[in-house]
């Protein structure tokens, strides 16, 4: 079942994106998927996932395995777009554990996990599915009237990643029917890939070809 498109509401808030922090990687050129495992960020970069401690921006962990896409991460696994099939991965070691279709059939983007589960955004197509974690099943689908990027969950709040036109925001978005609810504009030249929640008050996006993680601060909700 699909949710209504996600046409902006004329009151949505839209503010500057506030830039925490910067992260560079060493022979890195392209950020894919981004997540948070409760600790660290990892970083899809194409061949390998990249796990850095935000603290610091040193780099922790690398595993080879194919991320050309969006990232998650559920509490114990790692789940990896690479082309047209998501893989679940053992972040110990390594290993992909089991492997699922992607919806998009390798026009994937961003992919997130959030309430039990996998959530992917379909870049073009200007969606984003909710699937089975076990079979890659779309249990639904929610519109937007922008190109898809990376996707994330907080607070029982639903945000994903915009870039068209060289124009790039990070929305909150309503998840029932798709309507934009608010919208962090980010600086000329700043694209949005990948994104996730560190679970508190601050975004990681991935920039795309610029090879960097992105630290956005997350707007704080006033008291109801």
């Amino acid at each position: 079942m699909a949710s209504k498109a996600g046409n902006e509401r004329p009151q949505a808030a839209i503010r500057p994106a506030e830039i925490v922090r910067e992260y560079g990687f060493p022979g890195v050129d392209k950020i894919a998927g981004v997540t948070h495992d409760g600790r660290r960020v990892w970083a899809a970069t194409g061949p390998k996932l990249v796990a850095f401690d935000p603290a610091t921006g040193e780099t922790t962990q690398t595993l080879d395995v194919a991320c050309d896409a969006g990232t998650a991460f559920d509490g114990k696994y790692l789940y990896q777009i690479a082309e047209s099939r998501i893989d679940k991965i053992d972040p110990a070691t390594g290993d992909v554990v089991a492997t699922i279709p992607a919806p998009g059939k390798g026009g994937d983007s961003g992919l997130t996990w959030g309430e039990g589960s996998l959530w992917v955004g379909n870049y073009r197509d200007r969606k984003i599915h909710q699937i089975d974690p076990a079979t890659g099943a779309i249990k639904r689908t929610i519109e937007s009237n922008r190109f898809v990027t990376g996707v994330t969950w907080v607070d029982g709040e639903m945000w994903h990643g915009t870039w068209e036109a060289e124009e790039s925001e990070i929305r909150r978005i309503d998840p029932e029917s798709g309507a934009v609810l608010e919208r962090l504009q980010m600086p000329k030249g700043m694209g949005v890939s990948g994104l996730e929640s560190d679970g508190a008050d601050l975004f990681y996006a991935g920039g795309g070809g610029a090879g960097k993680v992105r630290a956005v601060r997350r707007p704080k909700r006033s008291p109801s």
